[in-house]
């Protein structure tokens, strides 16, 4: 019998506290081959709100609540469906959804902050602040909406309300502050209770960026709440933040910084002796509209002796997270933690692969410095995240494994992408992708969660198809958007980071960068693509149209420290050839040494590629929209830059008569070339390849291209590439105990010794596991394209993925001498199989297993 599941709101599964009027509703469809109608039934305290009748349509993605919603309103909602042959199914399992505050004057809280002055160049301990509520009788509902400058933990009576981490996540406080809602009713008996809330800096006023740079968006940390409590007699109560509060710094939490650490005497217990101080905030909170930041996963270590003579957990995975810690000990005993990713030649734990260092600063200092209590001691890290597989400890005390347990943090992501093949060092890999994707993101997606820890544009273009068939990733990534765009200036440049904090001031001129900046037309683009929501177009269009205006007015220029292009005509007014841009980024050391230059001129060759490629997007954006004029200008362009382009690479300085890989990967990528270049390029890069020994000679930008772009022509070069077990490659990685993804391709090795062992980047690849190796792709609503492409000395392979329209699979095996083909087409779907050997044919939904 067919029936609706996984109901979702705004891609979200039951939210409370969302602000988004006329939210989208989506399911999918088990028990029949095809839904040719639903029927949704939304209710309000019992009373039907909407009633959409059996509607006849195949949808089940991007249905819009009719009607305008009002603040707090609740909204329970199911859906019955009809099958291919009209017969009706049971109702759903009832969804809801709650909307948050909406208007300003929802909000009867006033900011309060600790009550002392501050001083900038000083780090405080976390402030401490105490309401007592008094609930007169039976509680029907009650709500708690919180947000801070700065990071907040809140209690009733002792238990921590929620289970966001490091609430209420990253933004730019200056543009956007984002509130959490609470449902808190079970915790509210009648009687007295009390409501705690710690304060601590996090990025508001805490170490951001690699040189941990303090202060970026404000001194005064403050947060605002109210808890509203509704009785079942129909009357109500609010307690607002306000000067009533009761406040000190006196707690057991003498230093919290993100980063650096937590500094606890925890035989201290907060006196509450002084009073809250009234403040203000310009900025109008609103909802984040996403998943939370949680604990996942818990590790038990194994504990020995270091060679330094220091306890040494190794928790077997790298992480991002922090630990819990429970010993018996006597009041004053001390333990210091210090985190870390790598292991010296001597066997201790080292930092120095994550930190900056110089006379003045080290930074992130990675370490828990912990005073216990007479008796029992119970401390899980409450203010800081962590990069780290090892942990150092020195104390008096005896630990034993059981003592410490490290907890995985990040955003609440359901993975909904698996892959399994011949090759266990690519399984693997991917496993090693998972984590490294997992580690980075907190909110926003960092690059890596220790050194830096920034929101890079370019990590986060590159790795966001991956990224959408591994994890639930709509809400996250729609908010990332939000953040790059409230930086957004009035000439149309988007940042290279986002949010902003952290940055030195050298690094301005690096905004606008092709390949990063770029994120706010491309992942909007690819987002249409993948969810087929056209919303995402029309909410930020004009946004976009002002960084693609950006894009144009560089062509035809020339900037600092720009070598002459020598083109001329046509080709001359599109080239691009000023502003300062990272290129290719991080291409081997032997392929392409980085110097200071390569950030300091412009890279035409790069610029006028990504112009052409991001312009004839935002064409095809502008066309689903129906805006002719723009449809016009932006082909003109991208197609201007095309010509330019391939004249540029029949000039000495940009020939394709090259080795550097990316360089003949990214024409080939963007269809950049004509004819007779495009044949030369493909011969090239295999020689390239050749020279290289079959190993990667690609940076950032290009390294998720080039299978795609091998497999067009040459399918056995991209697998003989993807094998590649040497460095640099994919798979010498996990051959060298990589548990996460490098940010180098030398790993530990890397020169300088600055190289983190968790980053996503170069895990991007994962997209053509999915859409090539085993040939999973959307194409619109509720259809896919399977075209599996086995290769290579895999005997199998196979992957699975909870699209929003469904599971579909797809994988093959080799067996004596035949091909074994198995796909699943979830219901209320169709799929072309282009299986090799076969005529290309459309099928239902339904399981299928074909042979060769």
């Amino acid at each position: 019998m067919i029936q609706a599941v996984r109901l979702r709101t705004e891609y979200l599964e039951n939210p409370m506290g969302i602000d988004v009027q006329n939210p989208g509703l989506m399911w999918n469809v088990e028990g029949a081959v095809r839904q040719t109608a639903y029927r949704i039934l939304a209710q309000t305290e019992g009373e039907t709100i909407w009633d959409s009748g059996k509607t006849a349509s195949s949808r089940m993605t991007g249905i819009r609540f009719p009607h305008m919603l009002a603040s707090r309103q609740r909204v329970l909602w199911k859906v019955k469906l009809w099958d291919e042959n009209d017969g009706a199914g049971d109702w759903s399992e009832e969804a809801f959804f709650e909307m948050g505050l909406l208007e300003p004057m929802d909000w009867g809280a006033k900011w309060i902050t600790g009550n002392y002055r501050v001083n900038r160049k000083k780090r405080y301990p976390v402030d401490c602040f105490l309401k007592k509520v008094e609930v007169s009788q039976e509680v029907k509902s009650a709500r708690l909406y919180i947000t801070a400058c700065g990071l907040y933990e809140a209690r009733l009576d002792g238990s921590k309300i929620g289970d966001f981490c490091l609430a209420p996540g990253y933004t730019d406080y200056n543009k956007r502050v984002q509130y959490q809602t609470y449902d808190v009713a079970r915790l509210l008996e009648k009687g007295n209770h009390t409501l705690t809330v710690q304060l601590a800096d996090g990025w508001y006023r805490g170490s951001v960026g690699a040189w941990g740079i303090r202060n970026q968006y404000g001194t005064e940390t403050k947060f605002l709440a109210q808890l509203e409590i509704l009785y079942r007699d129909g009357s109500s109560e609010k307690v607002f933040t306000d000067q009533s509060w009761s406040w000190s710094n006196d707690g057991p939490i003498r230093f919290a910084d993100n980063k650096d650490g937590e500094i606890v005497e925890a035989f201290r217990t907060p006196a509450y002796g002084g009073r809250a101080k009234a403040t203000s905030h310009k900025v109008l909170p609103s909802a984040s509209n996403n998943v939370t930041v949680a604990e996942r996963e818990h590790f038990t270590p194994i504990l020995t002796k270091a060679p330094n003579g220091r306890m040494l957990l190794d928790f077997g995975q790298n992480i991002a997270g922090y630990i819990f810690l429970r010993v018996q000990a006597k009041k004053g005993q001390r333990l210091l933690f210090r985190f870390g990713e790598l292991l010296d030649q001597d066997g201790n734990l080292t930092q120095k692969n994550i930190q900056c260092s110089n006379k003045k600063v080290t930074t992130p200092l990675q370490k828990i410095e912990y005073v216990c209590q007479e008796g029992d001691n119970a401390y899980k890290t409450t203010f800081s995240v962590f990069g780290f597989r090892y942990a150092e400890v020195e104390t008096d005390l005896i630990l034993k494994p059981e003592n410490v347990t490290a907890i995985a943090v990040y955003s609440d992501l359901e993975q909904t992408g698996y892959f399994e093949s011949s090759n266990e060092l690519l399984n693997r890999f991917v496993d090693a992708v998972v984590w490294s994707a997992k580690g980075n993101s907190l909110d926003i997606p960092t690059d890596c969660p220790t050194r830096e820890r920034h929101g890079w544009t370019g990590d986060a273009q590159i790795f966001f198809e991956s990224a959408n068939y591994l994890f639930d990733y709509a809400a996250f990534s729609k908010k990332y958007l939000r953040d790059v765009f409230d930086w957004q200036k009035k000439d149309g440049r988007l940042p290279q980071i986002a949010p902003y904090g952290g940055t030195d001031f050298y690094m301005w001129t690096m905004n606008g960068s092709v390949g990063w900046s770029d994120v706010g037309i491309l992942n909007p683009y690819r987002f249409w693509k993948m969810y087929g929501d056209r919303r995402i177009l029309t909410e930020y269009y004009d946004r976009m149209k002002r960084y693609a205006q950006f894009m144009m007015r560089r062509c035809g220029k020339s900037g600092f420290m720009a070598r002459p292009l020598g083109l001329k005509g046509e080709a001359g007014k599109y080239a691009v050839n000023t502003g300062q841009s990272y290129g290719e980024w991080a291409e081997p050391a032997d392929v392409h040494p980085n110097d200071w230059k390569d950030m300091a001129a412009p890279h035409p060759e790069v610029s006028t590629a990504y112009t052409s490629h991001v312009l004839g997007c935002m064409a095809e954006i502008a066309q689903e929209l129906k805006c002719d004029e723009d449809t016009a200008v932006f082909r003109r362009y991208s197609e201007g830059c095309r010509k330019a382009y391939q004249e540029m690479a029949e000039t000495a300085g940009y020939s394709l008569d090259t080795d550097r890989q990316a360089r003949l990967v990214r024409p080939l990528a963007f269809a950049l070339l004509d004819g007779e270049q495009t044949a030369y390029a493909r011969e090239r890069l295999l020689r390239a390849l050749e020279n290289y020994g079959w190993r990667l000679g690609t940076g950032f930008l290009s390294t998720p291209l080039i299978l795609e772009v091998l497999a067009e022509f040459d399918l056995e070069a991209a697998y003989r590439l993807l094998e590649n077990e040497e460095m640099p490659g994919w798979l010498f990685m996990p051959k060298n105990g990589a548990t996460t993804v490098w940010e180098s391709w030398e790993g530990p090795c890397a020169q300088g010794g600055i190289a983190s062992l968790n980053h996503y980047s170069k895990g991007a690849v994962c997209a053509w596991l999915f859409q090539t190796m085993c040939g999973i792709r959307m194409d619109g609503e509720n259809r896919f394209v399977i075209a599996p492409r086995p290769g290579g000395s895999f005997t199998y392979a196979g992957a699975e993925y909870r699209s929003i329209y469904g599971m579909v699979r797809s994988g093959w095996r080799r067996e004596k001498g035949k091909t074994v083909y198995t796909v699943t087409v979830p219901a209320n779907c169709e799929a072309e199989l282009r299986i090799p050997g076969r005529m290309p044919e459309t099928v239902d939904a339904g399981d299928y297993v074909l042979t060769v």
